[in-house]
């Protein structure tokens, strides 16, 4: 997959170096270019093509918001401000995520993630979605992929979750619900406040419990009828 190539919009030499390092933290980003205001970013935009935009909001000469107006074929977006007054403005101009700022690496890993993964399955055919996406999450003090295809199931650790892939499996500090914001919604379904299960991998299953090879994996009371639904069908 190419690397996704980003324009920085930030009045903020600070902020902007915050970006550059949390980009150069994350696979699959390319600084296409940076700009010190919207005014700049829009003459920048005159002569090249890029598929995200970082965007401050509060910035001399053209807020944010306006500059995000003024394009008629905007590229994906992630605000990036210290306001939350703009979110709401922001998503109804299709905005893909909302930073506020200061945040964290964790945080700018979630947003790009989404990126990604739009990118990853408009690319690609519909069936082979699910075995060409991948999730990158840190662990160990590294940034690792997981196959999406390879995961297996999900269990919730407290403020960490494990994967459990194939062959292996990760640990890392995220919450599952937010993983599972991130898995393709047809794949896999939550048995469980503290499971995620990958559809494809179920060999059998009782009105309690799903099992994937040796595994037994609870289903809760809260979810049983959508998790029954969804592996029966």
């Amino acid at each position: 997959m190419k690397p996704i190539r980003c324009l920085l919009v930030d009045d903020e030499p600070p902020s902007l170096e915050i970006l550059k390092t949390y980009i150069a933290s994350t696979p699959g980003l390319h600084i296409e270019g940076e700009c010190h205001h919207a005014v700049a970013a829009f003459e920048f935009l005159q002569t090249h093509t890029v598929d995200l935009i970082l965007l401050d909001m509060n910035m001399p000469r053209m807020t944010g918001m306006d500059f995000l107006r003024a394009l008629k074929n905007p590229p994906k977006v992630i605000i990036t401000t210290a306001h939350r007054d703009f979110a709401v403005d922001g998503y109804e101009l299709g905005a893909v995520d909302y930073l506020l700022k200061p945040f964290s690496l964790d945080r700018f890993w979630k947003a790009i993630q989404r990126i990604q993964a739009a990118a990853e399955v408009s690319n690609a055919p519909v069936e082979k979605a699910t075995e060409d996406r991948s999730l990158y999450v840190r662990a160990d003090r590294k940034i690792v992929k997981i196959p999406v295809a390879e995961i297996i199931y999900i269990e919730s650790l407290k403020d960490y979750v494990k994967l459990v892939l194939r062959d292996r499996h990760v640990i890392t500090k995220q919450t599952i619900t937010a993983i599972e914001d991130m898995l393709p919604e047809k794949d896999f379904v939550r048995v469980h406040r503290s499971f995620i299960v990958n559809l494809r991998r179920i060999d059998s299953y009782t009105p309690s419990s799903v099992f994937i090879g040796k595994n037994e994996i609870p289903i809760g009371p809260l979810y049983r009828q959508t998790a029954i639904g969804r592996v029966q069908g």
